[in-house]
């Protein structure tokens, strides 16, 4: 049965009791009216390259092991990425920076991320986003953030048990993680809470580390404002932190 209202978001995320059944939750939710129409839009009218295509057009479940030592919390899927093939950062640019730098650092099987049937598999890596749904612009509002929370807080609270290390991508990714800490860990954020910045490292006590890292948007990669050594160096602290190096 299709989850619709917030109050249905919570009862389904916290009733789920393993990944296999969250994801599926996922995957069936109209909860946020503006991006089921967006999603869905986009899933219709198509980019002209992928035309022959059928789009996935639904909210997108997290992928890799459940028993992951690191987690990448992403933005949103992208509209013609994810939300096309139905895998998280795949199917996009950012996607073929990101899956280069998890195979360069042994964390992923191959170097690129095409479709849902391609082969690519994670190591000790699990990656999620804070909103399920393509937004428009890329820009997910306040209240889809909230609404979209308890699934992010519930698929975290089934890989803790082996989490050690969260790579942010991004500021929208990095102020998300703070209500995840609160609600999972039951660790309040430090005071003054940490600003984001690439590189930034925050150890917290009775949660996983906290690393944060620029998105792998176009916007930072063909700029070079996030390059292929600084993707390198945060994911070798990562698998540091998580005792895999």
């Amino acid at each position: 049965m299709p989850t619709r209202t917030p109050e249905e978001v919570s009862a389904r995320a916290a009733a789920a009791p393993r990944l296999s059944v969250l994801d599926a939750d996922i995957a069936d939710c109209f909860a946020c009216p503006r991006l089921v129409t967006w999603r869905e839009e986009v899933a219709a009218t198509k980019r002209a390259a992928f035309r022959d295509q059928t789009y996935w057009g639904r909210p997108i479940p997290g992928y890799g092991p459940g028993d992951a030592e690191i987690a990448i919390l992403g933005l949103a899927p992208a509209a013609h990425g994810g939300n096309r093939t139905g895998r998280i950062f795949t199917g996009d640019r950012s996607g073929d920076v990101l899956f280069a730098a998890l195979h360069r650092a042994g964390l992923a099987n191959q170097p690129t991320s095409v479709s849902a049937d391609d082969g690519l598999t994670l190591a000790h890596t699990r990656i999620f986003a804070a909103v399920r749904c393509a937004p428009p612009d890329n820009k997910p509002l306040p209240v889809e953030r909230d609404t979209c929370a308890p699934w992010l807080h519930r698929e975290v609270s089934l890989i803790r048990p082996t989490l050690r290390v969260v790579v942010a991508l991004g500021a929208f990714a990095w102020a998300a993680w703070w209500p995840v800490l609160k609600q999972v860990y039951a660790v309040s954020a430090p005071v003054p809470r940490p600003r984001f910045t690439h590189g930034a490292h925050v150890v917290l006590p009775g949660g996983p580390d906290l690393l944060g890292c620029y998105h792998v948007s176009q916007q930072n990669t063909f700029t070079g404002r996030l390059t292929p050594a600084m993707l390198d160096d945060v994911f070798g602290s990562a698998k540091r932190l998580a005792g895999l190096a």
